[in-house]
């Protein structure tokens, strides 16, 4: 039999010369690489949040207030703190001082309700939480089981002419300068960050004794696009593996010298990982936006110089178009990449098209603490996202069998290296499942479904729980989405299978057309497009026009939200 296709890692030989095929991977926690990374960088900037600058010394000094200020209210080691926050100073700040007290970050999304907020904090068993003065309310009719609740504003770490003069989405959250009055009480257990800071030492508490190996930083929660989110382990080690892993990978950048966007959000694994802690940890200048407001983030790449741009698919889908993205010079970027979902190609070919650069594509999970994979920077593929980071190993299995399928066969991919997660949160069933021992070898089983070339680039093919079933044959809902996207009248689309006991599935594609195109393209214009594309089993029996898609918090369309509101076939 021959040797599994990993075995010989293909991929090697197309790295670029100046990355290492491993890691080594240093015995330390998070609180050290940031500790030391302010002492080197103390005097230079480390973020900038709408003009307000904080060099590293002074984030620090806020984190030891912060840390000082935890310890009070009972934080210790392996206690959860949830952090319901946007980005700004006040996530980076509270998430470093929780760490620093031996604590687990568990980052709330802000688009959650009071009841999802509740079912990841009661599940998480966090006693605290650090929230945005917005989302206070949600916290409030939640319920959940809270000793005490800390509120900070946007406010709080603006420029004062920004906090009077601000417009725009960043006025709406500015009680008082365009925003709706907030009451928040305070009392034993609510209490004001930028009071407890203030009262507080910038000497920091002793770091607390950790194994890196062992113990577990981060609890984030999967986004739930095929099912309920559910709470992923990560130490020390995985996060400090998976910076290793992106350093690596990052030759081109100059340690203390680059400048970063940072609007992808920090609850998020890959704008915490990749961008929050990737940044800081190499003492970069990160620049902040709570929301992702296409305008100020444009000029922003322009007037600080941005040298790194991270994006998700939905995001170049809409700059491609934009009126302001030529004034912008995408060739003096050293890195343009993007991740968190599909990236189509008719958006890559826009891109280029438009802006003559290259978005380079990865691959990534919460469970493999952000990227697993992403494209040689000097020899990319269009349509793949990329090999395996150094010290990771991935291979393609049948998903019935566990058979390790050759080279160009689509199955599912299995992951191993330092950065795979620990498991799930109190779920030992879901663990069991998703971390399994094959062939002597600890691997993920990532439910996606891929294939690998000769060369050992890898190609998404779809989601495993997302293959339509259809009078017999298996069909990839990726490749249907894919010919719709390449329609110029198409904006997004997303498709699903529709149960019908004659048939197993039908096929049913729901569209958002562009704004010119609404009321003049038809359902069977779309579904003659397709036939002339795909074989006739893949065409879509129901098409469906609506204004927009459901989508998660991170930009993904969310199938799963399709097909539970697809259960009539609506045609």
């Amino acid at each position: 039999m021959d040797a599994p296709q990993y075995e010989s890692k293909p991929w090697l030989q197309f790295y670029d010369p100046d990355v290492p095929k491993d890691v080594v991977i240093p015995d330390q926690t998070l609180t050290q690489l940031f500790d030391e990374a302010c002492a080197h960088y103390g005097s230079k900037t480390a973020l900038i949040f709408y003009g307000r600058k904080l060099s590293y010394s002074a984030l620090a000094a806020d984190v030891a207030r912060c840390a000082n200020a935890l310890r009070k209210l009972g934080v210790s080691k392996g206690d959860r703190v949830a952090l319901y926050l946007l980005n700004s100073p006040q996530f980076v700040i509270s998430y470093f001082a929780v760490l620093r007290l031996g604590g687990i970050v568990t980052p709330v999304s802000p688009v959650y309700t009071s009841s999802e907020f509740r079912k990841q904090v009661d599940n998480s068993g966090a006693r605290i939480v650090i929230c945005q003065d917005i989302l206070y309310e949600k916290v409030a009719r939640s319920g959940a089981r809270l000793e005490h609740v800390v509120v900070t504003a946007v406010a709080d770490y603006l420029p004062t002419m920004k906090r009077l003069l601000s417009s725009g989405p960043l006025a709406r959250l500015l009680p008082g300068a365009g925003g709706a009055q907030l009451t928040i009480p305070t009392s034993e257990r609510v209490h004001r960050f930028s009071e407890l800071l203030a009262a507080e030492s910038t000497q920091p508490p002793p770091a607390a004794d950790i194994d890196p190996a062992v113990d577990l930083a981060v609890l984030p929660y999967t986004g739930g696009t095929t099912g309920n989110p559910k709470g992923v382990m990560l130490t020390h080690r995985n996060l400090v593996a998976a910076r290793m892993q992106g350093k690596a990978l990052s030759y081109v950048f100059r340690e203390g010298e680059e400048t970063l966007l940072a609007f992808l959000p920090f609850f998020h694994i890959y704008g915490q990982v990749v961008i929050m802690l990737g940044g800081l940890l190499e003492g970069h200048r990160l620049v902040l936006f709570t929301t992702a407001d296409t305008e100020n983030i444009l000029q922003a790449v322009e007037d600080y110089q941005v040298t790194v741009f991270f994006g998700v698919p939905t995001l170049y889908e809409y700059l491609r178009d934009h009126k302001d993205t030529g004034k912008v010079n995408w060739r003096r970027l050293k890195l343009i990449l993007c991740g968190a979902d599909t990236l189509h190609r008719s958006t890559v070919e826009g891109w280029k098209q438009r802006t003559g650069t290259q978005i380079i594509e990865g691959y990534g999970l919460s469970e493999s603490t952000a990227a697993s994979h992403v494209n040689p920077l000097h020899r990319p593929k269009t349509g793949s996202f990329g090999v395996p980071l150094p010290g990771m190993l991935a291979a393609v299995v049948d998903p019935e069998s566990d058979a390790f399928l050759p080279v160009g066969e689509i199955g599912e991919l299995l992951l191993s290296g330092p950065n795979i997660m620990q498991g799930y949160w109190q779920n030992e069933q879901d663990t069991r499942q998703s971390l399994v021992e094959i062939a002597g070898r600890r691997w993920l089983r990532t439910g996606d479904m891929v294939k690998m070339d000769e060369e050992g680039y890898f190609y998404y093919v779809d989601r495993r729980k997302d293959l339509i079933k259809h009078k017999g044959y298996s069909i990839f809902a990726k490749d249907i989405e894919e010919v719709l996207y390449s329609h110029e009248q198409v904006k997004a689309a997303g498709v699903v299978g529709v149960p019908d006991p004659a048939v197993g599935e039908q096929i049913k594609a729901i569209v958002v057309l562009q704004p010119e195109a609404r009321g003049q393209v038809s359902e069977e214009h779309i579904r003659d497009y397709l036939r002339e594309r795909l074989a006739p089993y893949k065409v879509p029996k129901f098409i469906e026009f609506r204004g927009e898609l459901p989508k998660t918090d991170v930009g993904k369309v969310s199938r799963r939200e399709l097909r539970e509101e697809g259960g009539e076939a609506r045609s």
